[in-house]
């Protein structure tokens, strides 16, 4: 889908309560329409897979589809795949072109582990499901917990790599689900804001308001992440059995108040960087899109994961 600018910044503001609640009914139509697919699947397998790029949403519609499963009955239980990284070994590990570790690449998850995992789980048998901590950059098996599935239960497994070869491709029976920000924003013919650029304005958001990070790191490190998902992540997107548009109409309206920080953070770059220009053209587009109040988004909001305030809780 495609949309104007035109015609976004009229209805916003016409009636912006009216828009934001027809985009996110719009939004919460895929996840039921992917709910629905799960319970079909469910006699064949409890596994879901559900896999996209960074900044998708792919957390936040983990947990809607848990909630709206729960809501007809059927218990769900979302897991990471980023629990099941390898220890980093830098000696072993995968490298981009430029000797950096390759952190998009799938080589850095146990697979084995994984598929031993999903095998067990459809068979009704217990697992560990490991916990790795980031900051050793090892498992912490004191934090690891036990599951076991039982009857209308579901384990949901979401990751970038959840369609790979090595987890998907060995998993036939699994329902494969994909998200990404599908949809560009256009004036006229032209491409005034890419879905990818929607992704990427999501990540350095959360940054600013969850992490404590400098968004011009997230910004210098995109060309390598958007390298890794054309590598890893696009090429088995075919796979998923359904797929969602995570894009909203109204959202590059909403991070419209992060523009000048954004645009301070793009400013740190070097034209050395791959993605210099196309970044700059990111925040030099948010002059067409008013801002609107953040009030207005739902608390159950797909974006709320990027801006905070909502009602899901994010481990």
């Amino acid at each position: 889908m495609a949309y104007q600018i035109q015609e976004i910044n009229r209805r916003l503001q016409e009636d912006a309560p009216a828009m934001i609640a027809q985009c996110e009914s719009a939004y919460q139509a895929q996840v039921t329409h992917a709910v629905d697919a799960i319970v079909a699947n469910l006699p064949l397998s409890p596994i879901v897979l559900l896999a996209g790029p960074s900044g998708s949403g792919k957390t936040t519609s983990a947990l809607k589809i848990e909630q709206a499963l729960h809501a007809r009955g059927i218990i769900a239980h979302t897991v990471s795949l980023d629990n099941y990284f390898l220890s980093l070994d830098e000696a072993q590990a995968p490298r981009t072109p430029e000797g950096m570790i390759d952190y998009e690449s799938p080589l850095l998850l146990d697979m084995e582990l994984l598929n031993e995992t999903f095998h067990k789980l459809s068979a009704g048998e217990e697992v560990t499901i490991p916990r790795f901590d980031f900051a050793s950059q090892q498992r912490n098996p004191a934090k690891s917990r036990q599951l076991r599935l039982g009857k209308n239960e579901v384990a949901i497994y979401e990751g970038i790599h959840a369609l790979n070869d090595d987890i998907a491709g060995r998993n036939h029976a699994a329902m494969t689900l994909y998200i990404s920000a599908h949809s560009d924003i256009y004036s006229g013919g032209t491409c005034l804001f890419k879905g990818t650029w929607m992704r990427i304005t999501r990540r350095a958001v959360r940054d600013v308001n969850f992490r404590g990070t400098d968004p011009s790191k997230t910004f210098h490190m995109w060309y390598n992440v958007r390298r890794g998902e054309k590598r890893y992540i696009s090429p088995y997107r075919d796979r998923a059995n359904i797929t969602i548009d995570s894009a909203l109409a109204y959202e590059v309206s909403l991070f419209a108040n992060y523009a000048e920080t954004l645009r301070k953070a793009v400013e740190q770059l070097t034209p050395d960087n791959p993605r210099y220009a196309e970044l700059h053209q990111l925040v030099d587009a948010f002059a067409q899109f008013p801002p609107i109040d953040e009030a207005l988004v739902p608390g159950d909001s797909m974006l709320r994961e990027f801006i905070g305030g909502g009602i899901y809780k994010y481990k």
